[in-house]
């Protein structure tokens, strides 16, 4: 233990971790995984894509550089509860704001430490992610597991509305005006299922002025407004449950040329006519290299998905494009750690989309240029 109040962590299967808190004190529950990053926590916290989740971070050490407003995701800390090894006590960085533990505590997020987060992370990655608790007020192992396996699961949870914005905001208030360097300007609506804000800064940086919609914003108000076309962004929870995703989707597929990422990806393949299924334990983490079908190289690149679309989901042409009511689709990027469809192609209408992230921050950056795919999509220049 480190020093802190006393704190448990609990997993359905039964197992406890005994730690310090070093948040919030209190308790919270969620879907326990794990995070490959060794740094980036500070974008982890705040990524609504982790809306209910408890995050363990393999990297032993946290909280290093501190954290600071310019680096958040979004406008508060996302995670349902964090586990690390140890968190640093001092930030070492001329851009620090606060502490981790300061961050943690004015959010209101339960922390703990001093656990063996290898054993953790070797039980997730075993056994898949579970349900889990965080404690620092029932210190009772038993009671503390029995409380985690009354809680809701993932799958079947509709979370992206939970998250999304509760209007329509111009991007450019956010984080600044497009780039005009590269000729005329886009303009693009964007769904907010769980937006993180560098997607917002990467679409300004290749010339598009972003206005970002809340999650449930019917497609005809989208089709209304006349933009060169429609991005859907991360965001947490099951997407077969964000039905309003699916259905505004398939309305608009054909209409305005679309870009997906992660959750935007999933929501594609549904409207395309797939499937989806929750992945044992999931990728998250910031090196997972994925191979572009059509180019042959392969892309060190960020992914926090815990669901993924299934490539059977549909009949394939002889040269491996699926069939769907929309034309051809091109099964365009793929995991090559286990072999997980990463991105689509749409090869008759305008649309594609990868479930990782190439806006990541602090990277790897090697799918930057998917943002400038997406502007040349609209008719514009790369």
């Amino acid at each position: 233990m480190i020093g802190g109040p006393p704190a448990l962590l609990a997993l359905e299967d039964g197992t406890v971790f005994q730690g310090s808190a070093f948040g919030a004190e209190g308790e919270s529950f969620g879907e326990a995984v794990f995070n490959t990053g060794m740094a980036g926590y500070q974008e982890v916290l705040t990524d609504p894509s982790y809306a209910g989740q408890i995050v363990t971070m393999t990297a032993p050490q946290q909280g290093n550089y501190g954290v600071n407003e310019e680096d958040a995701e979004s406008w508060r800390v996302q995670v349902a509860a964090f586990a690390v090894r140890e968190a640093s006590r001092r930030a070492s960085s001329w851009r620090a704001q606060a502490t981790l533990a300061d961050a943690l505590l004015d959010a209101g997020i339960v922390a703990i430490e001093g656990i063996d987060t290898r054993t953790l992370t070797v039980r997730l990655r075993t056994a898949g992610a579970m349900r889990a608790g965080v404690s620092t007020v029932d210190l009772d192992p038993a009671s503390l597991v029995e409380r985690v396996r009354a809680a809701d699961g993932m799958a079947g949870a509709d979370l992206a509305r939970t998250v999304s914005t509760p209007a329509a905001y111009e991007a450019s208030d956010l984080v600044g005006a497009p780039d005009a360097s590269a000729g005329r300007i886009f303009r693009v609506a964007a769904y907010d299922f769980g937006m993180k804000r560098n997607i917002l800064r990467r679409l300004a940086a290749c010339g598009v002025a972003t206005t970002v919609f809340p999650a449930e914003t019917p497609a005809s108000t989208i089709a209304a407004g006349g933009y060169d076309g429609v991005f859907l962004s991360n965001g947490p929870g099951d997407p077969a449950a964000t039905t309003y995703g699916i259905a505004a989707t398939r309305e608009l597929l054909g209409k305005v040329p679309i870009f997906g990422i992660c959750l935007g990806s999933q929501l594609l393949g549904l409207a395309l006519g797939g499937r989806t299924y929750k992945m044992p334990f999931g990728h998250r983490g910031v090196n997972q290299p994925v191979r572009d079908v059509a180019t042959g190289v392969v892309e060190i690149t960020s992914h926090n998905h815990g669901f993924a679309v299934d490539p059977a989901s549909w009949e394939r042409d002889a040269d491996g494009s699926a069939s769907t009511d929309y034309g051809r689709v091109s099964l365009s990027h793929w995991n090559l750690n286990d072999g997980t469809l990463e991105g689509m192609r749409c090869l008759d209408v305008p649309a594609f989309a990868v479930q990782y992230h190439p806006e990541a921050a602090p990277g790897p950056h090697d799918a930057r240029y998917l943002f400038d795919e997406f502007r040349s999509l609209m008719g514009g220049s790369a």
